[in-house]
């Protein structure tokens, strides 16, 4: 009994992890294409300005941007002169905190809805420090500033192997040990 029911509640398990990573979310009337909108620069600093612009709604067509998850609320989009797609902005508010927020258009013929990721930091690429030099955890490496310390080191490397050697070679003789 118990190992039927341990078999059906693996199954039922295996079967609802598979429907929720395979369900697609469902809009009424609505296409959702993720990733098909680029958020420029993809990192920005609080009170930075965004560019947002996608290519899926078309010649001509424009778009009405939402960037509530990060504060800054409804943007349009314009359509663009040449390019075939549709850009908008907004100001990004000082008082939104670091993460990844999700900005979203939606194309004004058919209601396709496009999203993009931008990405909050406190200090922007520019402004970024990044390490130079070895890491000082202390210990040292092989190739250290002291030569002395290092081949005392070596030193004491080679005596414990050589000490390792002749302890198994007595053992092997039969000396005793």
């Amino acid at each position: 009994m118990r190992r039927t029911a341990r078999l059906l509640t693996g199954a039922a398990l295996a079967a609802a992890a598979v429907g929720l990573t395979t369900a697609a979310p469902v809009y009424a009337g609505e296409t959702v294409v993720t990733g098909g909108l680029t958020v420029y620069p993809s990192s920005v600093v609080p009170g930075d300005r965004a560019v947002v612009t996608t290519a899926v709604c078309g010649q001509g067509g424009a778009a009405a941007g939402d960037a509530s998850a990060v504060g800054a609320g409804a943007f349009p989009l314009a359509p663009d002169s040449g390019e075939g797609g549709a850009t908008g902005h907004f100001e990004v508010p000082p008082s939104a905190q670091p993460g990844t927020y999700e900005i979203v258009a939606t194309c004004g013929d058919d209601e396709r809805r496009v999203t993009g990721d931008l990405v909050v930091t406190l200090t922007s690429a520019a402004e970024q420090v990044y390490p130079r030099g070895s890491v000082k955890t202390g210990v040292g490496g092989a190739l250290g500033p002291d030569p002395v310390q290092t081949a005392a080191g070596v030193a004491a490397l080679a005596v414990a192997a050589a000490g390792g050697t002749w302890l198994l070679h007595r053992r092997a003789r039969g000396d005793g040990i």
